[in-house]
């Protein structure tokens, strides 16, 4: 992904937050800005969906443009859900749900073998969880919580339960039980984890 779709994605996101009116926006906006989190050009994952300079950056955006499709859809199927499906949380919820990776992804070079049968030095990166090891959706709320901005409990248990059973260990009774308990009192986790899945399944189809 070259500069300028990064800066257009970047202009995008912004401005999806701001749209929000929530308190706290600019300050969470300059942390993900931060030199050591590098949230707006680092790569969605090192060998699988968008795995380049941005690429977080447009999962982001696509799991929220996915979260509102999916939002309108529901809701027309269903108006009595609009009252739990607020469209800012949507906005807040998607955008947020993978800050926990913006700081995990180190610039290195690696050997590749290529079409030619030889080795050959590429740019990737490897993975690093030594900066804030909280775990994957509970880094990404603590973090959104951290940075001071106004955020609500629906939003926060959707962005700690976007990726559901797969983010579970199967032997703790508890978490089974709160996960439950979420999905079943907050429908936001369901539709982010759907939009999550569509954007990294769908949407970013061979782009991996």
């Amino acid at each position: 992904m070259d500069k300028l779709e990064i800066e257009n994605n970047k202009a995008e996101f912004i401005n999806l937050l701001k749209s929000t009116g929530r308190e706290g926006v600019d300050e969470l906006i300059d942390m993900l800005d931060d030199g050591k989190m590098r949230f707006f050009t680092a790569p969605a994952s090192v060998n699988h969906h968008l795995n380049y300079d941005g690429g977080l950056l447009q999962h982001s955006l696509n799991t929220c443009h996915a979260g509102l499709k999916l939002r309108e859809m529901v809701i027309a199927m269903y108006p009595e859900l609009e009252h739990h499906l607020n469209k800012d949380s949507v906005i807040i919820a998607t955008l947020l749900h993978d800050i926990c990776k913006a700081d995990i992804y180190k610039p290195t070079i690696k050997k590749r073998k290529g079409d030619d049968g030889l080795w050959h030095e590429v740019d990737s990166y490897d993975i690093s969880y030594s900066n804030f090891p909280m775990g994957h959706g509970e880094k990404s709320a603590m973090l959104a919580l951290m940075s001071g901005l106004e955020i609500y409990d629906d939003e926060l248990l959707a962005i700690r339960w976007h990726m559901a059973a797969w983010d579970l260990p199967m032997q703790s009774v508890e978490l089974c039980r709160c996960i439950n308990v979420a999905r079943d009192e907050h429908p936001l986790c369901s539709l982010v984890n759907l939009a999550d899945g569509i954007a990294a399944n769908l949407l970013e189809w061979k782009n991996d």
